[in-house]
């Protein structure tokens, strides 16, 4: 391959993934063959205000690259431009008998950052409502337990297991245990440990596991 044809090919390259993902996206080919790496052609230069003859790099540098760095790939390494943008950028090398161009490809994403802590920011929220609820008093978890005790029509010192286990039913009936800290609540009114209230709900949950397969 002629120098000519690959410069014609790597060209062609650039121009296409430019198009396809637009004016964000910049595409350059360069003559890494020399020292100073000058841009032999550049589409949507914009990104970095660079254009064609430029020997400056992405961010803005125009050093010389020593050997190694001119026949190295560099793929989705991260740089920022001297305009401040934020931008993905990688580095591909054909090389030839009497040529070595490189094809670059420099992702600004800037606006992305941006649109993204907005929806980081529409999306975050202090607690959940229920939570909410309980922690800002007895409210909704309390009303709960009183009206399933009331159903019982009895007090609480006076249940007996098989009672508890049903006030207990009516509350999970109610998602009452999908509130914070509804078990050491629960375990506190009915005079229990937390242990006993969690095998309640155990037993619950078996016997409507049992009742399916019937």
């Amino acid at each position: 391959m002629r120098k000519e044809e690959a410069f014609e090919f790597l060209d062609r390259t650039a121009k296409g993934i430019a198009e396809m993902f637009g004016a964000s996206c910049e595409t350059l080919v360069q003559d890494m063959g020399n020292p100073n790496h000058p841009i032999l052609s550049i589409y949507n230069g914009q990104v970095s205000g660079r254009e064609v003859g430029s020997t400056q790099d992405i961010l803005g540098s125009n050093k010389e690259l020593d050997a190694t760095t001119l026949s190295t790939d560099f793929v989705n390494l991260y740089a920022t431009t001297p305009s401040g943008a934020q931008v993905k950028s990688s580095t591909f090398h054909l090389v030839g008998e009497d040529f070595d161009l490189a094809l670059g490809i420099d992702f600004d994403f800037t606006s992305l950052v941006f649109a993204n802590r907005t929806l980081m920011g529409l999306m975050s929220a202090d607690a959940d409502l229920q939570s909410a609820m309980w922690t800002g008093g007895s409210g909704q978890l309390y009303q709960i337990f009183e009206e399933c005790l009331s159903a019982l029509g009895k007090p609480v010192e006076e249940l007996n297991k098989k009672e508890r286990m049903k006030l207990v039913a009516l509350m999970d009936q109610k998602n009452a245990f999908s509130f914070r800290k509804s078990v050491p609540f629960v375990a506190s009114r009915l005079r229990v440990s937390r242990y006993t209230v969690y095998k309640y709900l155990d037993e619950l949950a078996l016997e409507k596991a049992n009742s399916r397969k019937e």
